[in-house]
């Protein structure tokens, strides 16, 4: 070769593939040739089934372990019983593959008759039975009747599947993702099942559900806003944060758990069952029916600082009633910030100024170790205390009832003496 010689130009291996598939392609297009039909036509007989591969055969008899089949006018044909799962008994109709014919009497078979009847049921979005057979690391090898599936991991379950060990030898029903009869390649998802089960579900339980009904569910995730609980029938519903206690709840975390079970109401249901919304307090007694009974003016209780606001502290009382402590009832001296005067948590003695039940308020003022008000104008001491500051001795405001009572004491000490 010169230097004038063009060189040799490579060879397009993917054109010349692509060329082969065409003939192919037109090969299985092109008309058979009418001998060759006719032939076939007196040979094989009607298949029957759709599938000019299969052939439908009717029992006629059993001889040990063969099995004669008519197959058609005088047409018929042998196979061995060991291909039936059960014995066959004369009269039973079955599909079958012809393997070769000798003295006008066809060697048939069911096994190959059996893949090619599977294949044709096989069809995307249909549900079918598989059988799990092994595993590999991207998902499940399973056998529907004779022809081999795959299932994806993310196809197995509602959830993620951590390990494939306990699926193996399940028999399920799954769904048709893909097939491809000339690839030999089909596609199965359980997920899909169980998703189109739990719609179904899901709609059968909404017809049984009506606001105002009490039914028993588990706690199956919590939020800052509040915890989503399964009702049971598919159904999840909103247990709002508000709707879980009398009591202010901070976070659903610390009244609730993971997997508890619990009785709620259902509030209401919107969107056609959409958006259900749940209630935990409303099952219990509110505390606010019984306070004009429990509580009154000038009553001094025991209560926990549950809460802290610019204004006050909020003070939880017996009956899981809430209170205010205003800013100002705090101390004796002003107050900038409310929890320098007082921690959440912490113990304190109050008294009961006014009971707002219309609006659900109490309105508190805080007692010192002694018994005195705590920043007010007035004292607890009623009476005497009034008398002890109209004749301007003693503090001017934030008075102690002990202090008075040891003063009293100590005047009628002298007296006696």
């Amino acid at each position: 070769m010169n230097s004038t010689e063009h060189p040799e130009e490579p060879i397009d291996e993917q054109a010349i593939r692509a060329e082969m598939e065409r003939a192919l392609e037109a090969m299985d297009a092109a008309p058979a040739d009418p001998s060759e039909e006719q032939a076939q036509s007196e040979e094989e007989p009607q298949g029957g089934s759709g599938d000019p591969h299969l052939h439908s055969g009717t029992i006629l008899s059993v001889q040990g372990k063969e099995v004669f089949v008519e197959l058609g006018p005088r047409s018929q044909g042998v196979i061995s019983s060991d291909e039936f799962d059960q014995p066959p008994a004369p009269g039973e109709r079955y599909e079958f593959t012809l393997v070769s014919i000798q003295d006008g009497l066809w060697t048939l078979s069911r096994k190959e008759a059996r893949v090619l009847a599977t294949w044709k049921e096989l069809a995307k979005g249909k549900s079918v039975k598989a059988t799990v057979i092994g595993e590999n690391s991207g998902g499940l090898e399973l056998k529907v009747g004779p022809v081999s599936a795959f299932m994806p991991a993310s196809e197995i379950a509602l959830n993620r599947v951590e390990g494939f060990a306990p699926f193996l030898g399940q028999t399920m029903i799954c769904e048709v993702m893909e097939v491809s009869r000339r690839r030999r390649r089909v596609v199965l998802s359980r997920k899909a099942v169980l998703q189109r089960e739990r719609r179904e579900q899901r709609e059968r339980t909404l017809l049984t559900l009506a606001a105002g009904q009490v039914v028993r569910g588990r706690v199956e995730k919590i939020e800052p806003f509040g915890a989503f609980v399964d009702i049971g029938g598919g159904v999840t519903g909103l247990l709002h944060v508000s709707n879980i206690s009398h009591k202010r709840v901070a976070d659903p975390a610390s009244v609730l758990q993971v997997g508890q079970e619990i009785e709620v109401q259902v509030l209401e249901l919107k969107e056609g069952g959409k958006r259900i919304g749940l209630g935990l307090k409303q099952l219990a007694a509110d505390p606010w029916d019984t306070a004009r009974e429990r509580l009154r003016a000038g009553q001094v209780l025991r209560g926990r600082v549950v809460r802290l606001a610019d204004f006050g502290a909020f003070v939880e009382l017996e009956g899981s009633l809430e209170g205010l402590l205003h800013r100002s009832q705090l101390a004796p001296e002003r107050v900038n910030r409310v929890e320098d005067a007082v921690k959440v948590g912490e113990e304190v003695t109050v008294r009961v100024q006014a009971i707002d039940v219309e609006n659900r308020r109490i309105s508190l003022s805080r007692l010192g170790e002694h018994g005195g008000l705590l920043g007010a104008d007035d004292d607890a001491g009623g009476a005497d205390v009034g008398r002890y500051l109209d004749a301007g001795s003693g503090p001017t405001s934030g008075t102690n009832l002990g202090a008075l009572l040891r003063e009293a004491l100590e005047r009628r000490e002298k007296k006696g003496r």
